[in-house]
């Protein structure tokens, strides 16, 4: 079943969209309970996550975190969606 709904989704050629959409819904898997508390991911436009960001002191946090986001990020949905991260 599995197998034959990864064909569907490769088919629609909506895999990208989907993996997307899950760095969107999975930020508190991605990022921790505590992070998540303190950010909110927007959207990404162009492989750029935009993320709102409660405080300076958390968006400067996360600006010195950002590598280990990104590599969070791999893990979770895969290489290639986010490419960049703007913390605002």
């Amino acid at each position: 079943m599995a197998a034959a709904l990864e064909e569907f989704v490769h088919d629609l050629g909506i895999g990208g969209t989907l993996r997307r959409y899950d760095v969107l819904t999975l930020w508190r898997e991605i990022v921790g309970e505590q992070v998540a508390k303190a950010s909110r991911p927007e959207r990404i436009e162009k492989g750029v996550l935009l993320v709102r960001v409660e405080t300076a002191p958390w968006r400067a946090e996360l600006s010195l975190r950002k590598t280990e986001i990104m590599k969070r990020i791999a893990e979770v949905v895969g290489n290639g969606i986010v490419n960049d991260i703007r913390f605002h």
